[in-house]
């Protein structure tokens, strides 16, 4: 389905990472002047390319604005549709913030593999679990209205 293609996406998947390369030196000048130069791709293999990291950037505020009209759309029509959604773009969202955190503080090849795996063993757990728990219960729209009339 065009959602699992999405979804499994190496682009969407992926974080943006910006790293420091080494200083190069400034021809252009007269004088010698040194300067950082900056590169962005979405892992630290490689893959550099501003156009990953822009379809990434534009990718979240996409599923943002999805979860948006999903939260109005969950109470006034609760459904099948709505909760696989949810599940979804919920997992997904959860999944990039993470990456964030992984992106931010976690330091060292090694660790950074480790995390990384843990994040996307994490986000598939959670992902089936919505989504079992939409099909063998009542499902994500109606426990959240169940919650809000206590």
């Amino acid at each position: 389905s065009i959602l699992s293609t999405v979804l499994l996406n190496k682009f969407l998947l992926a974080r943006p990472v910006a790293a420091l390369t080494t200083p190069t030196e400034d021809y252009h000048h007269q004088h010698h002047h040194y300067h950082q130069t900056c590169k962005f791709h979405t892992s630290p293999r490689s893959f550099a390319g501003s156009k990953a990291a822009s379809l990434h950037w534009t990718s979240e505020r996409a599923v943002s604005i999805l979860l948006l009209g999903l939260l109005p759309a969950a109470y006034l029509y609760p459904g099948v549709a709505v909760d696989y959604s949810l599940a979804a773009t919920l997992t997904l969202h959860g999944h990039w913030g993470l990456g964030q955190l992984v992106t931010d503080y976690v330091h060292g090849e090694t660790s950074i593999k480790l995390a990384n795996a843990g994040l996307y063993l994490l986000s598939a757990v959670t992902f089936a679990g919505l989504c079992y728990f939409n099909y063998h219960d009542v499902g994500i729209c109606r426990a959240v209205a169940m919650l809000w009339s206590l």
